[in-house]
């Protein structure tokens, strides 16, 4: 059996990762250690190499790759990290070169959207599949793109920054734009559009019930506002109705453009498919080419809420299969 390891790097927590390949190139967990990043690049480089040697000696086992997953922007072909938003101070580091020196392996680096769309493509919904979209979901909106059989990264790793697509002229802001696919479609989209909603209902005196009063609108989350929906409150309501038309107008784009075969969608659509699926499907149907509309399924993660566990160990086995 191949071992496989995976580095997830992120603003306030790593993760470093250890999974056995099995047949049909199928991939079990073995281990996963997570400790807070630390402010230094090179110190949490080492920290990593520290970890992993460990993960390793105690496996008795030989490394056949390492991946990384890593909030972008970044260079995935010459393996540079380039000083991204949530990780202040690494400002083009060499990650892959010092991973290969050390372990003497095959090692990759990818975006975290384009991580998880690997994983779901080989272990998750998208098994099988040669063109295939995975959408975040999450904090933000990014997509990962898998074209005729192969991880789409773009000129300089800039494909799939969807979020960043404007929908409306004005509207919630994600990705610094108003109105931007980010902005409708993200936890802090939601947060937005609910307190938008919340701040109507305070100045009626009907304030909704995941907001009574207006010292609360500071400490709104997705999660709150969902879970007010799912109990059947007007307000919250509305905000997934929102949402989900925005997310199905955002879709429609994807389809006409890069007529996939299957659009998978992690995160808050994962967990709160109730509340959007059909909404999503509706505005879908309305606004994409029939065509193309007809050979595109949409789910959410095969993988759940483990995609991420997994999106680091998919970018080691990308290089070595």
């Amino acid at each position: 059996m191949t071992i496989l390891a995976g580095i997830d790097i992120g603003g306030t927590k790593c993760a470093v990762t250890i999974g056995k390949r099995i047949e049909h190139n199928e991939i079990t967990l073995v281990e996963k250690v997570q400790f807070p990043t630390p402010r230094d690049p090179y110190e949490t480089i080492t920290k990593m190499i520290s970890v992993l040697d460990q993960l390793l000696l105690e496996q008795g086992s030989t490394l056949a790759a390492v991946g990384i997953s890593c909030g972008g922007p970044l260079d995935s072909k010459r393996g540079i990290i380039h000083s991204p938003p949530n990780l202040p101070g690494w400002d083009h580091i060499p990650i892959v070169s010092i991973m290969k020196e050390h372990f003497g392996v095959l090692v990759g680096l990818q975006n975290d959207a384009n991580a998880c769309a690997l994983a779901e493509w080989r272990w998750g919904a998208g098994v099988g599949t040669r063109n295939m979209i995975f959408l975040t979901f999450g904090t933000g909106m990014g997509a990962g793109l898998i074209l005729d059989g192969k991880l789409y990264t773009g000129t300089n790793d800039m494909a799939g920054e969807i979020g960043h697509m404007r929908l409306e002229p004005t509207g919630p802001i994600g990705y610094g734009k108003a109105g931007s696919f980010e902005g409708y479609c993200s936890g802090g989209g939601i947060v937005q559009l609910g307190r938008l909603k919340a701040e109507e209902g305070l100045a009626m005196g009907q304030p909704p019930s995941y907001c009574r009063f207006e010292a609360q609108l500071a400490s709104l989350t997705a999660q709150g506002i969902a879970e007010a929906a799912q109990a059947g409150d007007l307000a919250a309501l509305q905000v997934f109705q929102t949402v989900g038309v925005q997310l199905g107008r955002g879709l429609s784009v994807l389809v006409d453009l890069l007529n996939p075969e299957l659009i998978v969608i992690g995160s808050i659509y994962a967990r709160q498919r109730d509340l959007l699926e059909a909404i999503t499907l509706e505005e879908l149907h309305r606004e994409a080419l029939p065509h193309a509309h007809r050979e595109c399924r949409v789910v959410p993660a095969g993988l759940g809420d483990h995609v991420g566990d997994y999106a680091s160990l998919s970018v080691a086995a990308y290089q070595v299969i």
